[in-house]
């Protein structure tokens, strides 16, 4: 069973995208809680933070992508409103 529990981890891991990263780690944290001693849930923690750190990667990424969109419509010349 532990050797299991890591190897679907490891597969949550290597099969994550941006669209299925939180769903992936909200299982591998499911997966996690079952394991029965800390040497096993220590085996399984690379794949747990590698989960994470892509998370946060793909969500700054996301965030900077929204960012551009916004200040591209935003960067219209408006015309000053004290000019005649």
């Amino acid at each position: 069973m532990n050797q299991r529990a890591i190897n679907e981890i490891r597969y949550l891991y290597d099969r994550a995208t941006a669209a299925t990263v939180e769903r992936d780690l909200t299982r591998a944290v499911e997966i996690l809680k079952t394991l029965p001693d800390e040497e096993t849930r220590e085996r399984a923690a690379v794949f747990m933070d590698g989960l994470s750190q892509m998370r946060s990667e793909w969500r700054l990424e996301k965030q900077r992508r929204g960012r551009k969109s916004r200040s591209a419509r935003t960067d219209k010349k408006r015309p000053h409103k004290y000019r005649s």
